[in-house]
């Protein structure tokens, strides 16, 4: 299969594969298994042929119940629907305002980085954590012929955090996982035109990117935040999304080569 970071659809904008980045380990992202996106809703016949062709069998739909009702998922061939709502309505899970948590957990205060701050709020968000350890549920259970796209709105900001927590587990370095976060801005001015740049193009930008300011440290909130209430994404992967060692060590013999 061709090996495209951008899948150019008549709907979605922002629709890309999350393969392809090298780990700190010398390993790569295996292409064609992960995808994220933006909205679902605007998919003609044409796409859901190409989603079909592409083996995509599982839709993760990050987005609110107001954002589902409004605009609903157009769903292709034997595709599974899973309902991962990300932030949590009710706000009854949060632990980022609890001064004794963040303490004995060594959660870093972000003051200067506002996006990171929400980001960080919703890492915290019991029923946040729920939704991704569901997404991971779903990753671990995908056979071997099959791939899964999670998304939300825009394909941005709860599909940018998804997409950290996938990378860490992945070993993915922090600037590597900024720049598939930063990504999104520079796809929208393309995608708007229709004029969508190649792969070479993309390895350029992507090598350009200022990740030490700006958005650039946004994703910070997740990458950060991680390292420091729990050492490592492996920790955090036990204790707070309830797998285990062993349930890692198949994420990446599945997603890694």
């Amino acid at each position: 299969m061709v090996h495209d970071r951008i899948i150019k659809l008549d709907g979605p904008l922002n629709f890309r594969d999350v393969g392809g980045y090298q780990n700190e380990n010398g390993q790569k992202v295996k292409w064609n298994k992960i995808y994220r996106s933006d909205s679902l809703s605007s998919l003609t016949a044409t796409d859901q042929t190409k989603l079909v062709q592409l083996r995509i069998a599982v839709d993760c739909d990050l987005r609110s119940q107001y954002e589902k009702k409004s605009s609903p998922d157009i769903h292709w061939s034997n595709v599974k629907y899973v309902d991962v709502p990300i932030y949590d309505e009710n706000e009854s899970g949060s632990q980022s305002n609890h001064h004794i948590y963040r303490f004995l957990h060594h959660i870093p205060n972000l003051n200067n980085n506002f996006i990171g701050r929400i980001y960080q709020q919703t890492l915290l968000n019991s029923h946040s954590r729920e939704m991704f350890a569901q997404i991971f549920t779903e990753l671990l259970k995908l056979k071997p012929d099959q791939a899964l796209v999670y998304h939300c709105s825009a394909g941005k900001d709860r599909t940018g955090m998804v997409s950290a927590l996938i990378l860490m587990a992945l070993e993915v370095g922090d600037d590597t996982i900024a720049r598939d976060y930063l990504l999104t801005n520079k796809l929208y001015d393309f995608a708007v035109s229709r004029q969508l740049p190649s792969n070479d193009e993309i390895t350029q930008m992507v090598a350009k990117m200022n990740v030490t300011k700006g958005e650039g440290i946004a994703i910070r909130g997740i990458t950060e935040t991680i390292r420091g209430g729990w050492g490592d994404f492996a920790t955090f992967f036990e204790k707070e999304l309830g797998f285990n060692s062993a349930d890692l060590t198949q994420l990446r013999q599945m997603y890694l080569e």
